[in-house]
């Protein structure tokens, strides 16, 4: 990994979700299954996201993050999030909620017999560094430009 910023642990799988930071181009999300013995090889530095970054291009056995978008899309650092397990927003159960910090727009991801679905929730918080989870599975944004968000319904 190149700079993981923010990971948390699925509280129902034991699934680790990680926000991986890219390089010039590119921003990833990987998920090591809680099955797996540890020991994956993301990638960095022969590549950034799934995409070639050294010279040498791609080698056999790394693993390929569940998701990656490019800078040009408007994005410039992923911040990692938490899978919903709470009981507010039955929308969203099981749906891993990150972002990136210039867009600001909370994205979701869900996988389904390795099918990998992305979303966005349609809500957006400048600044976005940090989310957090309460003991209820309730989850938080943690805003640079001031506050603390819950996600509820309206």
């Amino acid at each position: 990994m190149r700079n993981p910023w923010r990971y948390s642990f699925d509280r129902a799988t034991g699934d680790l979700w990680i926000g991986d930071v890219g390089q010039s181009e590119w921003e990833e999300v990987d998920m090591q299954p809680a099955s797996s013995s540890g020991g994956e090889n993301y990638g960095w530095n022969g590549r950034e996201g799934a995409h070639p970054f050294a010279s040498d291009g791609l080698a056999p056995g790394w693993v390929d993050p569940v998701y990656d978008y490019s800078h040009r899309d408007g994005g410039c650092v992923v911040i990692g999030g938490a899978v919903y397990r709470g009981q507010a927003l039955p929308s969203l159960a099981g749906l891993y909620v990150f972002a990136d910090v210039c867009l600001g727009v909370l994205e979701t991801l869900r996988i389904d017999d390795g099918e990998v679905a992305h979303g966005q929730l349609g809500l957006s918080v400048p600044g976005i560094s940090a989310f957090g989870e309460d003991a209820r599975g309730e989850l938080y944004v943690l805003s640079l430009e001031g506050g603390i968000f819950r996600l509820e319904a309206r």
